[in-house]
């Protein structure tokens, strides 16, 4: 494998001599990196996105696993479809190294066990109609490696998100998908731009297999859980737009279907 862009020293030095301004100035010119590293992946992105989306209309589940940071991306990522398109909530499933204590406190040495991955999803039952994106800013984390290894021998389609050149995770994985960030402001500290183009891709993972699903409708996320006020009010205009109603009887309309989605087909039927 080539020499690891995540671990190349910084290309600052003396960082504890800075003044905040200073600090925050050169972070910021490093962030400025990494959407044009995200369009790079875009074809690679693409194409796993179309090979995915006919798998989960069938009911297959998507599932990321990672550690660390790459975990805890996963996991919000998974954890925000729910509320946002109104899936239920083993449709999108992030799993990190070492359970959910590791959520917020790390596990030691968890991310070296090749093994431990499969066993984690085997308790979801995973099979042949599901896929698997596997995350490491490293490319070279034995937890993902075995996973996605494993994956494939059982038929899974499989991805990878990295965000070094050449990575082992990209020569198992179906789809590689390289955010290559280079070095880190702080050496190795890739929750810093490795984490950023993860979540990045991630959102565009999710966000593009909820729009191809037909869980937006224009540009609206219309079967959002109504779970708050904010959301509520957010439904009620859209409803108020969509089909020429007061905002109260928008309102209404919503207790009585339970979301914008479904009050939509509701009053469209009615009409029709």
């Amino acid at each position: 494998m080539n020499k690891k862009i995540t671990e190349s020293p910084s290309l600052y030095a003396s960082l504890e001599q800075k003044s905040a301004a200073e600090i925050l100035s050169e972070i910021n010119r490093e962030d400025a990196k990494i959407a044009a590293a995200v369009e790079a992946c875009i074809p690679a992105i693409s194409a796993f996105i179309e090979e995915l989306v006919p798998l989960f209309e069938k009911g297959g589940r998507l599932f990321y696993i990672g550690a660390g940071t790459s975990g805890r991306l996963g996991i919000l990522d998974a954890s925000e479809i729910p509320p946002t398109y109104g899936m239920a909530h083993d449709r999108v499933i992030g799993i990190i190294a070492g359970g959910d204590s590791a959520i917020r406190k790390a596990v030691e040495f968890a991310e070296d066990d090749e093994d431990q991955a499969w066993e984690d999803l085997k308790a979801f039952n995973i099979n042949s109609g599901d896929v698997l994106v596997g995350i490491t800013a490293s490319g070279t984390t034995p937890y993902v490696l075995g996973g996605i290894k494993m994956a494939r021998k059982q038929g899974l389609l499989t991805a990878g998100i990295s965000n070094n050149p050449n990575s082992p995770l990209s020569k198992i994985a179906h789809h590689a998908i390289e955010a290559i960030v280079g070095p880190e402001y702080v050496t190795g500290s890739t929750r810093m731009k490795a984490g950023t183009a993860q979540k990045l891709i991630l959102n565009m993972i999710s966000t593009a297999l909820m729009v191809r699903i037909g869980k937006v409708k224009g540009n609206k996320m219309v079967n959002m859980q109504l779970s708050n006020n904010k959301l509520i009010d957010r439904g009620a205009r859209m409803l108020t737009d969509e089909l020429e109603v007061s905002y109260e009887e928008a309102l209404k309309l919503m207790d009585t279907h339970g979301s914008v989605a479904k009050v939509i087909a509701a009053v469209k039927a009615k009409g029709s």
